[in-house]
């Protein structure tokens, strides 16, 4: 099904700024659906000849629908929508007519014209409108309570009608909560009390106040209420701006242990300020879990905090041990511990500075590659390089597939750029033709005696690449240095360090590891990990 914008763009001519302004109404019309009882549809001139597209429709969450069927695409005209067309040319709110009936189901019509404030603040042209149906085979006689939503709803509709309804969404508010059943409030001009519901009669009571709202003064009332005196002027001052005929951002009251989300609408049918309508919702356990969970993240947070202080002190024990061994093999093999220990503390402080248990992983890679080629006993000065992005990683993968990266890392640096090799005219170099005698000159200038090829000692290079496909992340390293031994084993050869990467790939990563020669000289290690562990996947 089409959007609403791409239902007005195709079949009418509606400005963008008259979308915009039907997309406001399709966000915040639930609350006149509540307190109408009724079915919403929203319904956009085709042509000229009286015919009428729905573009969105919404249902109310307190009484039956009129529709049993979507309605969103259908396009009418003819007798089944003069109404609407009442509604549109003449510009006022349609309520007469007998019900209808669709199928068994009777229902009553009105329509509402939607305008669109110009610049200056003037009630613009109509350029949509509303329509109101209500399911009429559950009528029965009114309440206090849908007495009170009707007036209210009735108020907001001719709001809609003037162009003052819905009033702008402030930053950071992306819903419509509170809702009409959470808790509804009535003032009148002077902000008194002329109707509470029952739920939002609970709700005060839950910050203390036990006696009737009725006749109170509820700005005057939320400053005695709150318990932090600054917090309880905001919530007053919301309430005088919506009396005012502005529309002020939420506000939260918390007293004696509970909280409360209060949201002040202005009441100004025909552009009169009248009162405000004041929505109000009980978020006591919603905020104590949110706190729980703030919690929980600090406490995890300053784990992952102490552990990296904790393997930072094992490394420099690691270290001085290292200084005092004088044994060359086993300085070395402390050495790489202290790398290894390292590494991982890297992921944990990352961690420590997270609001989830995920992290950003390219970073991570960086400083492991920088300092590769900084600690790396080799005299060749190696370049690194990283293509690609490994994105955000669940710390259960980062953990493990950083120490694997260090341990490649450091096997090609040190291990594919040997201090001196005769053969390819320097440390580490690799040696590639570029160009001809007759291309490159002759002699020495083209590079060779004689006026042979050229040739171009290449730089020597570690490229770190990664990528995602179907759910497993692709890393690839590679080194263009004097690549694997003959004999070398896949399998079974190698280093402790390359003991350990197959341990972690197999084992902690479920993954494969393949070693082998690159196809342009030097060493390739392809590394495929699965992402979907079961837990959240890596993004």
């Amino acid at each position: 099904m089409s959007t609403l914008r791409d239902l007005a763009e195709e079949h009418t001519h509606l400005r963008p700024g008259d979308i915009d302004h039907l997309h406001r109404i399709a966000g915040d019309w639930q609350l006149l659906s509540d307190l109408s009882f009724a079915d919403l549809l929203l319904w956009v001139p085709v042509d000229a000849e009286g015919t009428f597209l729905c573009v969105a429709q919404v249902r109310p969450t307190t009484a039956p629908t009129a529709y049993q069927d979507d309605q969103v695409g259908r396009i009418v005209g003819g007798p089944e929508v003069a109404h609407l067309e009442v509604a549109y040319r003449q510009g006022r709110i349609w309520r007469e007519g007998d019900p209808v009936w669709y199928g068994d189901v009777p229902a009553r019509h009105e329509a509402i014209p939607v305008r669109l404030r110009t610049a200056d603040g003037e009630a613009g042209e109509v350029v949509a409108v509303v329509g109101r149906d209500t399911n009429l085979s559950t009528a029965r006689t009114p309440s206090q309570l849908e007495l009170n939503y009707l007036t209210t709803a009735d108020d907001l509709a001719q709001m809609i009608a003037d162009g003052t309804f819905p009033p702008p969404r402030h930053p950071g508010e992306t819903t419509t909560a509170p809702r009409v059943g959470d808790g509804l409030v009535r003032l009148d001009a002077n902000g008194k009390v002329t109707y509470a519901s029952p739920n939002a009669q609970s709700a005060y009571r839950r910050l203390g106040y036990a006696s009737h709202l009725v006749g109170e003064d509820l700005a005057a009332l939320h400053r005695r209420l709150a318990g932090d005196p600054l917090e309880g002027t905001d919530a007053a001052n919301a309430i005088l701006a919506a009396l005012r005929g502005d529309a002020p951002p939420r506000r939260e009251i918390d007293a004696r242990g509970a909280t409360m989300l209060t949201r002040a609408l202005p009441l100004m049918p025909a552009g009169v300020p009248i009162g405000a309508l004041v929505l109000v919702r009980d978020v006591t356990e919603v905020r104590r879990r949110d706190r729980a969970l703030i919690t929980k993240d600090a406490t995890i947070r300053e784990i992952h905090h102490r552990v990296k202080n904790n393997l930072q002190t094992v490394a420099a024990l690691l270290r001085l041990q290292a200084r005092r061994v004088s044994m060359p093999e086993a300085r070395v093999a402390l050495e790489e511990s202290v790398r290894r220990v390292a590494s991982i503390a890297l992921v944990h402080e990352t961690l420590s500075m997270s609001s989830d248990e995920a992290v950003e992983f390219d970073g991570i890679v960086d400083r492991v590659a920088s300092a590769a080629t900084e600690v790396a006993a080799t005299e060749v000065s190696v370049g690194m390089r990283r293509t690609g992005s490994f994105g955000v990683l669940p710390a259960e993968i980062a953990t493990s597939l950083v120490m694997v990266l260090n341990e490649l890392l450091l096997n090609a640096v040190e291990h594919g750029f040997p201090p001196a090799d005769a053969d390819d005219g320097g440390p580490g170099a690799t040696t590639v033709a570029v160009g001809s005698a007759d291309t490159a000159g002759s002699g020495a200038s083209a590079g060779g005696p004689g006026g042979g090829p050229a040739t171009l000692v290449a730089a020597p290079e570690v490229v770190v690449s990664a990528h995602r496909f179907r759910k497993q992340l692709h890393v690839t390293v590679t080194d263009n240095g004097r690549g694997l031994p003959p004999d070398f084993d896949a399998e079974r050869g190698g280093n402790l360090g390359l003991q350990i990467v197959r341990a972690l790939v197999t084992g902690e990563l479920r993954g494969t590891i393949d070693l082998r020669h690159g196809t342009g000289g030097g060493t390739e290690a392809v590394l495929v990990v699965p992402l979907n562990r079961g837990g959240p996947e890596g993004r």
